[in-house]
């Protein structure tokens, strides 16, 4: 009598434990009906304490992805209103290829403003914060229900979180991020270009002169050559003083040894360079055109007095910066 009446005692409570089960996943099917709705509208939807409070609550047999965020502008919170087109473009994808909820994951978003207490039980000091509450029953159930959570270290784009939350899903064909077509940026480049036409079509005939210009191009050369042969690239890459002391009381404009130099160095080095290159052009091409013997004979002196001098000073140079340099010319 006792063993038929412990039977019927298990069967009720298993029945009731069944039963209970099933109205928990029912009714969690209806609550994701119902949000999905609200996805289907604004994908992702807003939430307030009260929604997040129902969606989060176990038993679920969905999956939820939940943004806290802080958009207003007196919270200064630029990662938050950057991240906020971002987030809006993976729901919208996810919505427009998962209409009917097959894949049961909603997408929603939780402002400080609306949700103030839920930052504070979640002890938020910062925003924006990705949580991805996995579901409790059904397929890639996890009982404890506990959330991952996503941290926004820096700017974070669409592609980029979308695969984060397919990490979190149970393996399958899920839908992908499809930016919307930037028909303004489009705009812009098609009316830059337009214009670059215009403009290079009426200068055209104004621009290929200079353009075919030889001693234009002559001058370029020789400003970068100046440039890279005193050494400036050597400047930039070892960040080397301009000038030094000389152990004295005075000032040292150049530095012991070929490997080292001094910024005022450089600018010294060039200089001579640029006035022995200008010597000799001018000793090659301008003088030669000077009709008057007399005075081309007095522009020849002057140019090879400038380029004897401006050798002799490049020499002790080299004698300066090695003292075992054995050339050297009068004057220096």
């Amino acid at each position: 009598m006792h063993l038929f009446k412990f039977l019927a005692l298990t069967a009720l409570t298993l029945s009731s434990a069944v039963t209970a089960a099933k109205k928990g996943a029912s009714a969690s099917s209806s609550k994701f009906d119902t949000y999905l709705g609200k996805q289907a509208s604004s994908a992702p939807f807003e939430l307030d304490e009260k929604a997040y409070n129902d969606l989060t609550v176990a038993p679920r047999d969905y999956s939820l992805a939940v943004l806290l965020t802080a958009r207003d502008a007196k919270y200064a919170c630029k990662i938050c209103r950057d991240f906020d087109l971002e987030w809006k473009i993976i729901g919208n994808s996810w919505q427009k290829a998962d209409r009917k909820g097959q894949h049961r994951v909603l997408f929603s978003t939780i402002d400080f403003d609306n949700g103030r207490n839920v930052f504070m039980k979640l002890q938020l000091q910062t925003a924006p914060v990705l949580l991805f509450f996995p579901p409790t029953v059904g397929t890639g159930a996890k009982p404890d229900g506990s959330p991952v959570r996503f941290d926004f270290l820096g700017p974070q784009t669409a592609e980029g979180v979308h695969s984060w939350i397919l990490r979190q899903l149970p393996g399958g064909d899920y839908p992908g991020v499809n930016r919307p077509i930037n028909y303004g940026r489009i705009g812009a480049t098609v009316t830059i270009l337009l214009g670059l036409f215009t403009f290079i079509t009426v200068a055209y005939p104004y621009i290929l002169p200079i353009i075919q210009n030889r001693n234009l191009w002559a001058g370029i050369s020789l400003i970068l050559i100046l440039l890279f042969t005193s050494g400036h690239m050597f400047n930039h890459i070892r960040r080397v003083p301009y000038i030094a002391g000389n152990g004295r009381g005075g000032i040292s404009y150049f530095a012991g040894g070929f490997s080292n130099q001094f910024g005022m160095e450089t600018q010294i080095v060039a200089a001579m360079y640029a006035l022995l290159a200008f010597a000799a052009i001018n000793l090659a091409l301008r003088v030669p055109r000077i009709k008057d013997s007399r005075t081309q004979q007095v522009a020849v002196i002057i140019w090879a007095t400038v380029l004897f001098g401006m050798y002799s000073f490049l020499m002790s140079v080299f004698r300066i910066k090695n003292g075992g340099y054995p050339f050297w010319l009068p004057p220096f």
